[in-house]
């Protein structure tokens, strides 16, 4: 077994790659789609299948990464991005755009932040966990923040094709990281033994894991509408692509902070309260591009705030799973909340480009991440923050007996 920090760097590194590539995706939308004459609707329907399969793929990599290793399924999601990637460089078609979605969903379900928890969250103390995913965050920020100029870059030097071919070399690059969160995970000592199913019914019929994962589907509706379609909103409004660039790394930069700030929130405060203040917080941001000017400095400047509340979620909720089950199955059960995160993202890329194609506005859109941001608020407080209560091993054997 690695020492902790080894598995904490090398899965942030994993994260900050992973989580790059999918978030740069939507510096292509505008070029791919004009380029290949299709209208925005398909690329955003691309990039949404790749969401919804990294959501369906989250629990089956988490139930994998929990009983072998994290390893594995890194490996996996560096082979699969750099797939996908390669794809998009020679398509041509709507079936291809959509092969390499699927591709990319499951690339980053392998290699994404949901494939890292369990990683972590089974190297440290209980008390360590929240800051130890944190950490995750914090890479996937990192990642996000020298994604954004990195790819704008090659986009300029190389164009948008011949780019995707670097940035298939960088995703590769995450097989060498790979193997040092390799290794089947030991039993945790705190824990009772259980068994896949066991844990799988005692999640749902928990109620505060069903108001979890309904308040992370509108995580997931928020990030992906924002991060696909920035770019060609700022366009639209008449503002150069470095506006765009700037702001998505801006959310990189903040999401740095904000998480950080969500990993210490976690360990003194009221993990549901934390949630629902962030959730509130992104409704006041999406109200700004309705009734602000839209500017340079306006664009960047709730980005700047959106970043604080970007990944900030992750070590909350991931957290709260922790807190309910225990980290045997952490990296499956958190996978299961993923997927309803993911179902929001499908819905955030794919409506964004549905209805401004019909409406030649994004407006709707905005209203409607205002709307599913107070909903979120208000669905997090009721959440009981405590362990499930499980009969000890002991006391089962003697009620079978």
């Amino acid at each position: 077994m690695q020492p902790a920090w080894v598995v904490i760097l090398a899965a942030a590194a994993i994260a900050a790659i992973g989580m790059g590539v999918r978030q740069v995706m939507g510096l292509y939308l505008k070029p791919v789609s004009e380029t290949l004459g299709f209208g925005r609707e398909v690329f955003a329907l691309s990039i949404a299948i790749a969401n919804i399969v990294w959501g369906l793929a989250a629990p089956v990599t988490g139930a994998i990464s929990d009983s072998f290793g994290s390893g594995r399924v890194a490996a996996f999601g560096a082979l699969m991005t750099a797939g996908g990637l390669l794809t998009l460089y020679s398509a041509h078609s709507e079936a291809q755009l959509i092969a390499a979605g699927v591709l990319l969903g499951f690339g980053v379900a392998g290699c994404g932040v949901n494939a890292m928890v369990g990683a972590v969250a089974r190297v440290v103390s209980p008390e360590a966990r929240t800051s130890a995913i944190a950490a995750i965050g914090m890479g996937s920020g990192a990642g996000i923040l020298i994604a954004m100029p990195y790819t704008h870059l090659l986009i300029e030097k190389l164009g948008w094709q011949t780019s995707l071919l670097a940035l298939a070399g960088t995703a590769a690059s995450m097989l060498g990281l790979a193997a040092m969160v390799r290794g089947r995970p030991e039993a945790v000592d705190d824990e009772p033994p259980q068994q896949l199913g066991a844990a799988l019914r005692e999640a749902f019929a928990h109620p505060s894991f069903w108001l979890l994962n309904a308040g992370f589907f509108v995580c997931g509706f928020h990030v992906v509408f924002y991060g696909t379609h920035l770019p060609a909103y700022v366009a639209d409004k008449g503002l150069g692509p470095g506006v765009a660039v700037t702001a998505l790394t801006v959310v990189g930069l903040g999401n740095l902070l904000g998480t950080y700030l969500a990993g210490r929130w976690g360990r003194r405060r009221p993990k549901r309260l934390g949630l629902s203040l962030i959730y509130a917080g992104r409704a006041v941001v999406f109200l700004g591009f309705l009734f602000l000017p839209i500017t340079p400095v306006t664009v960047i400047a709730l980005s700047g705030v959106l970043g604080v509340l970007w990944l900030s979620t992750v070590p909350l909720t991931s957290g709260l799973v922790a807190t309910f089950f225990g980290a045997r199955w952490m990296t499956m059960l958190y996978g299961f909340v993923f997927l309803s995160h993911q179902i929001g993202s499908f819905l955030g890329a794919w409506l964004g480009g549905v209805i401004y194609d019909r409406l030649q506005s994004y407006d709707a859109m905005w209203w409607i991440s205002v709307g599913l941001g107070v909903v979120a608020a208000l669905i997090n407080l009721p959440i009981r923050e405590e362990a499930v209560r499980r009969a000890a091993p002991a006391v089962v054997a003697e009620c079978r007996g």
